[in-house]
């Protein structure tokens, strides 16, 4: 029951004081609006106390970064004498006070420091792996490879190589990180896992050879022509002795290696020759005597030679060009007799003041230029400059049958029927080929053709 008058009487007291603040307003907002009445002036607008956000400069967010800081700090401390002074609560906070409800707020737990230890110890790996991105998995295993073999990290570090170059000294200190540090061994460890099984092929092959497989492998000796079966016989006898990645392609390129260098058991290196001073290369080059060495140079054979040569080229050249017009035999003829075929003359393309006498499979049609030389040059029958440097290409398929393709600009006529760019046309006995207001007639070898029909059909049964 004292419980229960106690609660009553708080209540009572928390609605008779929200009571009186709620007079108090009243009376301040009517003794406002009655000066303003009287006076005569009209009440301000409310208006919002924020500003307007802008983007801010790289200059302004440091200093209002800085700026945030310092007030926090200096809010927390304030806020903590506040409490500590028991000073009374503001009008304002007794309101949130009054609409908030009365269930006590358990105060919340101070961490452990086990549980802050934790969170700091997880922060390192993070730190301690930041600094080792040089380092792959690859240089890793081969690293872990090479010492197994070797058993010196010195011999690592001049006969490895790794993705980027290392030092001595970090190779020794990566070696030690592996062995003795749980961290980078744990790391290191899983991304070798995770490295594909081809890769990890590649690179055990890539691994050093020891001493006991060098010395198994200068026995062999070098007069001898060892193939592949000797080394693979080798492979079986000692498969203790040699790494597990070792084939018999491996060794016979090793053992050439030592071969070289004469490190076989049965070569010997020649000795230095004996003498107080060994001559070496530097010693023996300073003793030439350059002026020796230097021609003289005769200016007038020179320019005789240099003029040859030219002369020369010049004629190769004209040669070359003569070539291309060998192919199409062109004869300057003056009426319309008719052409006679001989035994290499396929077909003729025949114009008004010249014939053009198709020797080969293939020729082709257009404006010659001295960059551009091709087989039937057709401004020697009339104007040709609105004709395309490579107009067209006549061709003769294996079954007798010719062909004309457009590969030029204008339009090609055949029997009045126009062949476009990129177009081919089917050309028979007595067609009529115009290009670019010159026209040709182009008339066929029958007995040729039905000799080169007959042996195609003969060959396509076979």
């Amino acid at each position: 029951m004292d419980k229960d008058s106690q609660g009553l009487l708080d209540s009572s007291l928390m609605a008779s004081g929200t009571a009186s603040r709620s007079e108090d307003e009243e009376s301040l907002a009517g003794q406002k609006r009655a000066s303003s009445q009287a006076l005569g002036t009209i009440p301000k607008r409310r208006s919002s106390s924020r500003f307007i956000k802008r983007k801010k400069f790289d200059d302004e967010l440091v200093e209002s970064s800085l700026a945030k800081s310092s007030t926090r700090v200096k809010g927390a401390s304030g806020v903590e004498s506040g409490r500590c002074s028991g000073s009374e609560p503001s009008s304002s906070e007794k309101k949130k006070v009054s609409k908030a409800p009365s269930t006590p707020v358990p105060p919340s737990p101070a961490p452990a420091p086990g549980l802050a230890k934790r969170v700091k110890k997880s922060k390192q790996p993070l730190q301690v792996t930041k600094d080792l991105g040089r380092w792959k998995p690859a240089d890793d295993l081969l690293l872990i490879n090479a010492v197994l073999q070797t058993n010196d990290l010195t011999s690592v570090h001049l006969g490895v190589k790794f993705s980027c170059r290392f030092t001595l000294r970090e190779v020794q200190e990566r070696w030690y990180a592996l062995l003795y540090d749980p961290v980078i061994s744990k790391l290191a460890c899983q991304a070798m896992r995770q490295l594909h099984p081809e890769a990890i092929a590649a690179i055990q092959s890539k691994a050093l050879f020891s001493k006991a497989e060098e010395q198994l492998l200068s026995k062999v000796g070098s007069t001898s022509q060892p193939t592949l079966e000797t080394f693979q016989d080798l492979l079986h006898r000692h498969p203790d002795a040699f790494y597990l990645a070792r084939t018999a392609k491996s060794l016979q390129a090793h053992w050439q290696l030592m071969k070289q260098y004469y490190l076989l058991e049965d070569q010997t290196v020649q000795p230095l020759p004996k003498g107080d001073q060994v001559l070496n290369f530097s010693d023996a080059e300073d003793l030439i005597d350059d002026s020796k060495l230097k021609d003289m140079r005769d200016e007038v054979l020179e320019h005789e030679l240099t003029v040859a040569d030219r002369r020369q080229k010049r004629e190769i050249r004209q040669l070359e060009q003569e070539l291309h017009k060998w192919q199409v035999l062109v004869d300057s003829i003056t009426g319309m007799s008719s052409p006679d075929f001989d035994s290499q003359t396929l077909a003729v393309l025949r114009g008004r003041m010249v014939r053009y006498l198709m020797r080969s499979r293939e020729i082709t049609l257009g404006r010659a230029t001295k960059d551009n030389q091709i087989d039937v040059d057709l401004s020697l029958e009339g104007p040709a400059w609105k004709i395309s440097r490579k107009q067209g290409v006549i061709k003769l398929k294996n079954n007798g049958d010719f062909f004309i393709a457009n590969e030029g600009r204008r339009p090609i006529y055949i029997d009045g029927r126009p062949v476009l760019c990129g177009s081919k046309w089917r050309l028979s006995n007595n067609s009529v080929v115009e290009i670019a207001s010159l026209r040709f007639v182009f008339l066929i070898n029958q007995d040729l053709i039905a000799l080169i029909r007959a042996e195609a059909a003969k060959i396509t049964p076979q």
